[in-house]
């Protein structure tokens, strides 16, 4: 499987968008994850039991196809909204956006 972010990368995504509530990438960053969960266990469940393996094929090749669309949409949120790629901060518009919703509750 293909990645485009690393773990940490992911999990800098998470904790930056959850800080400043912002909780849509947070959601791709953890859908991005679970896939990649789902894949590893369709490959170890490929290998180790006696059910046919074309079942755990098709479906790990439906999480990396799946996978792969997600990452491209994380690339597009983060390049969509100016986060910084080499740190993974947030953009200073979106959080002034959630300071000002704060501060008029």
């Amino acid at each position: 499987m293909d990645k485009q972010f690393t773990e940490q990368q992911l999990t800098v995504i998470v904790e930056e968008a959850m800080l400043y509530m912002c909780a849509c990438p947070a959601q791709v960053a953890e859908q991005v994850r679970r896939l990649r969960d789902l894949y590893k266990y369709q490959v170890n469940c490929e290998s180790s039991t006696k059910t046919d393996p074309k079942v755990h094929q098709i479906i790990a090749r439906a999480a990396a196809e799946a996978h792969a669309i997600m990452e491209a949409c994380m690339d597009e949120i983060l390049t969509l909204e100016g986060w910084d790629r080499n740190t993974l901060s947030m953009p200073e518009g979106l959080r002034q956006m959630r300071d000002d919703l704060i501060e008029n509750g």
